[in-house]
């Protein structure tokens, strides 16, 4: 049951990532790094966010590797990087965050680990992880849809009215 959690979790890992390439796609470098307010980050401070969460909870967390996390800058950074370079970064973490999941057995996901200043379980990582990257992908469409005031076709081609049966 665990391992097919962990292959759902990596397959969404895919999905999101395909996304946010989609979304830096349709924007220039000026618009990744727009920030529409004071309150408000922008595309490419989400994206390195979501490198820094990857890292810190799974390749550090899970993977053993040390925890250089610098959590204020992902969103105090304000150019700097292309979008191609930020897209990059992120494939390369989501990559290595895949294989470090996929090595996971029962009693890693059991253990409790310490991320963050939280207690939480190898499974409970995995589960967080992919919620946030959920959270904040979600955030990248709707700004690059305000930014760009187009449809992002992720389900193009798809009748999501369809009943199951």
């Amino acid at each position: 049951m665990q391992q097919a959690i962990l292959l759902n979790c990596s397959q969404h890992l895919t999905t999101y990532t395909q996304r946010v390439q989609a979304c830096l796609q349709l924007l220039t470098n000026g618009q990744v790094w727009h920030q529409p307010n004071a309150a408000t980050n922008s595309i490419a401070n989400l994206v390195l966010h979501l490198c820094g969460n990857l890292t810190q909870y799974v390749l550090s967390g899970l993977g053993g590797m040390p925890d250089e996390r610098q959590r204020d800058q992902e969103f105090s950074t304000r150019d700097g990087r292309s979008k191609e370079e930020l897209f990059q970064q992120l494939q390369a973490v989501v990559e290595e965050v895949k294989t470090v999941i996929g090595m996971q057995d029962e009693a890693a996901l059991l253990r409790t680990y310490r991320v963050q200043g939280f207690e939480k379980t190898g499974l409970a990582i995995v589960l967080h992880i992919t919620e946030h990257y959920a959270y904040h992908t979600g955030q990248i469409a709707l700004l690059t849809k305000l930014l760009t005031n187009r449809d992002l076709g992720f389900y193009q081609g798809l009748d999501l009215n369809r009943r199951n049966g």
